[in-house]
């Protein structure tokens, strides 16, 4: 399974939470109450997100962070780079040979190279202008067309 920490999940949620009003400066006191996130780990997320310029940091009384560029110019894979570091689904694709001892004769190596690549631009596709805005509720058919004498339907709303 292919599962990122909670630090990346809640780095997600506060750059969000950022895009919903772009041109605030809010403290991680502030950030942390509103997304009922433990304070100790915003001020984290916030340092590292900053770090990789993700962030721009505000000193002073009325301090705290806003987003260094616009929402449509940050991607879902920027945001895992800053707190995951590179996209690899493989330990071949990190880059660092010898690291697996089937490296020789892996008959699989290209494909994982594809596939993270694929994944690594998909989620270069995703922008967090794309992640901030509210999800809207939609109709997905369920149970249409499955099995012989299957008629009816239901239509269940999803956020």
């Amino acid at each position: 399974m292919i599962r990122m920490t909670k630090q990346t999940d809640y780095g997600f949620v506060l750059l969000s939470r950022l895009a919903a009003a772009p041109t605030a400066v809010l403290a991680a006191p502030e950030l942390a109450e509103e997304t009922r996130l433990p304070p100790p780990m915003v001020s984290k997320i916030l340092k590292l997100l900053a770090r990789h310029g993700l962030l721009a940091s505000h000193r002073g009384v009325k301090g705290g962070y806003s987003l260094a560029r616009p929402a449509a110019g940050i991607t879902a894979a920027d945001i895992l780079r800053a707190l995951e570091g590179p996209v690899a689904l493989t330990v071949c694709i990190e880059g660092s040979p010898g690291e697996c001892d089937r490296e020789p004769y892996c008959e699989v190596r290209r494909h994982w190279q594809a596939i993270n690549e694929a994944v690594d631009g998909a989620l270069g596709r995703i922008t967090l202008e794309d992640l901030a805005r509210p999800a809207v509720a939609g109709l997905v058919r369920i149970g249409a067309g499955r099995g012989p004498g299957a008629r009816t339907e239901a239509r269940v709303a999803t956020t």
